[in-house]
């Protein structure tokens, strides 16, 4: 999830293609195969990462942790290996019925951290009374083998948030924000290297497999959000027979066309930003007047005056409009979040940056001293541009960004240009959009918020189409994603399903 100079031409943690056409030619001939503990037959040179056994540890206050021994490459097992960081809690009723793995989206987003600072806030006391909640940080991210890309975080400063010559959208922006980005990924290469070509999620994907074996699971037991259930989406289409109950809240289309995934991006968030400007303007203590477009022109005043003469904060960081589009964007992810726009408008009406860059600093986990929390955004990245392809030509950009602002008059320019950010990437992408259909494989539940921001609700509505064994799950509201939040109906149905398999009839349209 990004804009800022980094603008991707998706504006949240998401890119969506899955290359799973032919993806089993990737992988060198059967050689003798061998049976693992939990009874199941792989490769030879699988053989010593699915039978490992993980080590746990206590840690975090009460939890466990392991790491787990991954390939590098799982087209050449005999290239090297890399690390998987684990953290569970086991069930609390006692007996667990099985491992339940979780991925709290991204790319880049760490399972870890999601179950280490709060198991609750990723699944309910009845499931975890039912599992053990597992953790895990994908390849690239956190505490697994990680992606790096700077040693001083001033330089990480200055691609996040430096303002480029020219003005926005001119063949002089275009050149120097390519220019910094390809710079960035060579910088990239040189701090991560040869794992900076094994991030993709087909990757991650066959990793969840092997950590299903090392859990001593038959079947996978997945909750993925955001970019999570392209993660659990793709494992389900390699692995079909393999898949237990798998839950995929804030769905991906796999099948959107890059162009298309800007455009309804930037639909959703402009649509939230009205939500919110609606409920603003019916109280008593609005900073906008007027109608709801009144105020959208408004702020798309803001964001022109602010590329004009950008306001200096305290440290020295100039507030343009691309770090002003990320202090607005994250707000709108929950609607209890809704309050820090207010804020946020009332600042930067009275010239001053400093909730702007706190809301960008939380968006990119940099805390107060400059220093950065996690390499959440250097993993969004480096998988993305593994993940993603887009047409980096001028015309191609040009005709999108028009497309784009016809869309979302006052978002949909932010999130044009995406086709210049993976354009000079050290391995560039071959991935196709395609469907997903995992033919064969157990029922799929996957939950759509009508108003998501971040996953507009069509994929969801898409994607549960799309599998053979899909089932849908609508909660009509605001937000990204719906479950574990305040919605008894989706909480219901999501922990029958995961506890009991018990799928519902209809869509119950919570």
């Amino acid at each position: 999830m990004t804009i800022s100079r980094l603008r991707l031409a998706v504006a949240t943690a998401l890119v969506l293609v899955v290359p799973l056409s032919g993806c089993t030619a990737l992988f060198p001939p059967a050689v003798a195969a061998t049976s693992t503990p939990t009874g199941e037959t792989v490769e030879a040179t699988l053989e010593p990462f699915y039978s490992q056994v993980l080590e746990w540890t206590g840690c975090e206050d009460g939890l466990q942790c392991a790491t787990a021994k991954a390939p590098l490459n799982w087209a050449d097992p005999a290239q090297g290996e890399i690390e998987l960081a684990l953290i569970r809690q086991p069930a609390t009723g006692g007996t667990a019925q099985g491992s339940l793995l979780v991925n709290p989206g991204g790319p880049g987003g760490s399972g870890y951290d999601f179950v280490a600072t709060g198991v609750t806030r990723a699944t309910s006391s009845r499931v975890q009374a039912a599992y053990d909640i597992v953790g895990f940080d994908p390849r690239g991210v956190g505490r697994s083998s990680a992606v790096s890309c700077y040693d001083d975080p001033a330089d990480f400063d200055d691609f996040i948030f430096g303002l480029l010559p020219g003005d926005y959208g001119s063949d002089e922006w275009i050149a120097a924000y390519a220019k910094a980005n390809a710079q960035f990924g060579k910088d990239c290469l040189e701090h991560t290297g040869e794992l900076l070509e094994f991030v993709d999620t087909v990757s991650a994907a066959r990793d969840l497999d092997l950590l299903r074996a090392a859990l001593g699971d038959k079947k996978l037991n997945y909750l993925g959000f955001s970019y999570g259930t392209l993660l659990g989406a793709t494992y389900a289409d390699l692995y079909p027979k393999k898949t237990g109950h798998l839950v995929l809240d804030g769905a991906i289309d796999p099948a959107t066309t890059s162009a298309d995934v800007s455009i309804s991006q930037a639909e959703g968030f402009e649509s939230a930003l009205r939500a919110y400007l609606t409920a603003c303007l019916a109280g008593t203590d609005c900073g906008f007047s007027g109608t709801v477009d009144d105020a959208m022109t408004s702020i798309r005043g803001i964001l022109d005056r602010l590329d004009a003469s950008p306001l200096r904060a305290a440290d020295g960081r100039e507030l343009g409009s691309a770090t002003m589009t990320i202090a607005i964007i994250l707000p709108l992810y929950d609607e209890g979040n809704w309050p820090y726009l207010d804020q946020l408008f009332a600042s930067v009406k009275q010239g001053d940056a400093t909730v702007a860059f706190q809301l960008a600093d939380s968006y990119y986990e940099r805390d107060s001293d400059g220093e950065y929390l996690s390499n959440s955004t250097e993993a969004f990245l480096a998988i993305n541009c593994l993940d993603y392809s887009s047409d980096p030509s001028l015309d191609a950009m040009r005709s999108e960004e028009k497309k784009l602002v016809e869309a979302a008059p006052v978002l949909g320019e932010q999130l044009a240009f995406g086709g210049v950010g993976c354009s000079s990437w050290p391995f560039p992408s071959t991935r196709e959009r395609v469907e997903i259909h995992a033919a064969g494989s157990a029922d799929i539940l996957v939950v759509g918020t009508t108003n998501d921001p971040a996953t507009p609700y069509k994929w969801a509505v898409s994607l549960a189409d799309q599998l053979d064994n899909g089932h849908l799950v609508t909660y009509k509201g605001e937000g990204h994603t719906a479950y574990n939040r305040s919605n008894q109906c989706v909480n219901d149905a999501v922990d029958d399903f995961l506890i009991g398999g018990v799928v519902p009839k209809s869509d119950p349209e919570c």
